[in-house]
C-alpha cells in the first residue's frame, strides 16, 4: 500500500502503481521521463518547477493543475492537449487512475489563501486512495478526507506544523500516514520523526525522507 511511495525531496513525491504519478516534482535527480501523471498543488517555485518537469515528463505525460495556474503554465512544456486543470472539488479519470482535487489552504496564515483555490488529490490506484495534502492547515474542507494512505506536511511555517499534522492524522484516520515538506525548504529534520512520535500505537507512521 505504502511501498510503491517515494517523497524524493521535501513535497516532490512519486507514486508508482499501474500508472506512474509524479506531486510536485522538485530537485529531480537524473532524468527519468517516466511520469505518466504530474499533479502540481500550486504554483509556488518548490511545487511548480518547469525544470524538474522537464526531467520526468515524456510524449504522453498529463499534467493535472489548479485553474487559477492556468497563466502560468506557458513554460510547463506540456501542451494544453496534455493539460487538465481543476478547482477544488472537481474528480476525473485519467488512465484508469481516479483523481479528485481538494482544497488546500491556511488558517491564520497569509501563504495559501484560500481564495486562490491551490488543491491537494485524493487518487484511487490498484484499489488504494492517497491523499497528498498539497500546502495546508488543519481546516473543515481536510477533515473530510478519507483515504488509506495520507501524506501530509509537517514543516510548519507555510503549512501544518508536526504537532498539526498528527491531529489530522488522528482525525481522519488513514491506515498509514506519511510526512512531507519538511527538512529543506521548511522545516527541521526531525520533524518527521516528531510526527511519528506523537502517533506512536495509534497510527502506522512511514518516514520516506
Amino acid at each position: 500500500m505504502y511501498e510503491e511511495v517515494q517523497v524524493l525531496t521535501h513535497s516532490s513525491i512519486r507514486i508508482a502503481g499501474n500508472q506512474i504519478i509524479y506531486f510536485d516534482p522538485f530537485n529531480v535527480e537524473g532524468e527519468p521521463h517516466d511520469a505518466d501523471i504530474i499533479c502540481v498543488t500550486h504554483d509556488h517555485f518548490d511545487h511548480y518547477s518547469p525544470e524538474d518537469l522537464a526531467k520526468v515528463k515524456n510524449a504522453a505525460t498529463i499534467l493535472v493543475c489548479p485553474k487559477t495556474m492556468k497563466d502560468a503554465l506557458s513554460n510547463s512544456g506540456i501542451s494544453e492537449e496534455f493539460t487538465e486543470l481543476v478547482a477544488p472539488g472537481d474528480e476525473m479519470e485519467i488512465n484508469g487512475v481516479r483523481i479528485q482535487a481538494v482544497p488546500a489552504y491556511n488558517v491564520g496564515k497569509q501563504f495559501h489563501p484560500q481564495a486562490n483555490q491551490w488543491v491537494g488529490y485524493l487518487v484511487t490506484m490498484n484499489d488504494v486512495i492517497y491523499y497528498i495534502a498539497g500546502d495546508t492547515d488543519i481546516n473543515e474542507d481536510v477533515k473530510k478526507v478519507r483515504c488509506d494512505v495520507a501524506l501530509l506536511p509537517v514543516g510548519g511555517t507555510y503549512t501544518m506544523t508536526a504537532e498539526e499534522a498528527a491531529k489530522l492524522a488522528e482525525i481522519i484516520h488513514p491506515k498509514a500516514a506519511i510526512p512531507t515538506h519538511y527538512g529543506s525548504v521548511a522545516g527541521k529534520a526531525e520533524d518527521g520523526q516528531i510526527f511519528a512520535d506523537l502517533l506512536k500505537d495509534k497510527i502506522n507512521v512511514i518516514i520516506k525522507m
